[in-house]
């Protein structure tokens, strides 16, 4: 655990709220940082030393089939702590920001009136900036328009339909990774629906940010850390039945578009159902694409402030319990959470 600096400030990522006015407000914490950099482990000994609620950011954790394949909190992390929009949702119904945004607001507040610090925990840096930022009031989006991007998604792929979106409104492409499907066709049926760009929209952010006092922890290992880290969840993930929950998953017969059907570990096990993959490649491409997206979240989570510099707390390495630190770093760990009192 590094001793705690803060980081630069940059009135560009600011949100407006000065030190003053957030000991003003009710207290809350991110606990944000790629996939298996150990975030619900911390998150639940800060619940456990502070008396926290655990709101799950995670964008797959929501939905309920999806219990082993996203490495949900067990029933015994959830009897230690309360854990708060854990499995909530059916894999058949796609969760939104905007959604996510309206409950975590409500858990928030649930666990303040409980007496119990809220801890936004999870990797999905979309959902935590709609608490620090806020979201634009895009219009409900025309059918043809979402039948449109789901079509040109299954017949050309993401990265074609990428270049088609950098073609009409390259200010969004920009902000998207060619193989994020989900958020591609989202910014295309905006597009086709409303003829202007998911970017421009977001410029024009209607909710506020959340009136919480907010401070944030960012688990940020090394790269070599988080590999190992991956490979051996995935291997404790199939052993614990992954196989199964994806097959279940798959005898619904839902659309394969659904953010649920391409959850990490999703389609590659649907693959090796198929008879396409074998265990061991399709092992090697699920490890492989979490590895890449972790990069890509630890990137997110880099130039993005969700707390003001000097309430926000690095730790570059892995984590798994308080043990591996020593005392006095532990003891200045939660001195820096002194905030919460």
């Amino acid at each position: 655990m590094k001793e705690f600096q803060p980081r630069a400030s940059d009135p560009r990522r600011s949100n407006d709220r000065s030190v003053k006015s957030a000991a003003q407000l009710p207290k809350a914490l991110f606990v944000v940082g790629p996939t298996a950099s150990g975030k619900s482990d911390l998150a639940l000994a800060i619940a456990e030393r502070l008396g926290g609620a655990i709101i799950n950011a995670d964008s797959m954790q929501l939905y309920r089939e999806l219990h082993i394949i996203t490495a949900r909190p067990s029933a015994v992390d959830e009897a230690r702590a309360p854990h708060l929009l854990y499995g909530v949702r059916p894999a058949a119904e796609a969760a939104s920001v905007a959604w996510w945004r309206v409950a975590a607001l409500n858990a928030m507040d649930e666990a303040r009136a409980a007496g119990r610090l809220p801890i936004i925990c999870g990797g999905t840096g979309m959902y935590c900036a709609a608490l620090t930022q806020g979201i634009a009031a895009i219009p409900p989006i025309p059918l043809p328009a979402r039948e449109e991007a789901r079509r040109l998604l299954a017949e050309e792929g993401a990265a074609a339909l990428h270049a088609r979106l950098a073609a009409e409104d390259p200010a969004s492409a920009a902000r998207l990774h060619p193989s994020d499907s989900q958020r591609l066709a989202r910014a295309w049926e905006v597009w086709r629906g409303t003829g202007r760009g998911i970017a421009a929209w977001q410029a024009e952010a209607s909710a506020a940010p959340a009136p919480w006092g907010l401070a944030a922890i960012l688990l940020d290992p090394p790269r070599a850390e988080l590999r190992a880290a991956i490979a051996q969840r995935w291997a404790a993930m199939i052993e614990a039945g992954a196989v199964a929950e994806v097959r279940a998953l798959l005898a619904q017969g839902l659309d394969p578009s659904l953010p649920a059907m391409r959850a990490h570990g999703v389609p590659e096990l649907s693959a090796m159902l198929a008879g396409k993959l074998t265990a061991d490649e399709a092992s090697a491409r699920a490890i492989l694409a979490t590895g890449q997206y972790t990069k890509r979240q630890a990137t997110w989570f880099r130039h993005h402030e969700l707390a003001a510099p000097e309430r926000t707390y690095i730790i570059n390495t892995r984590f798994k319990d308080l043990t591996q630190f020593s005392e006095s770093k532990v003891a200045k760990f939660f001195a820096f959470l002194d905030f919460t009192r």
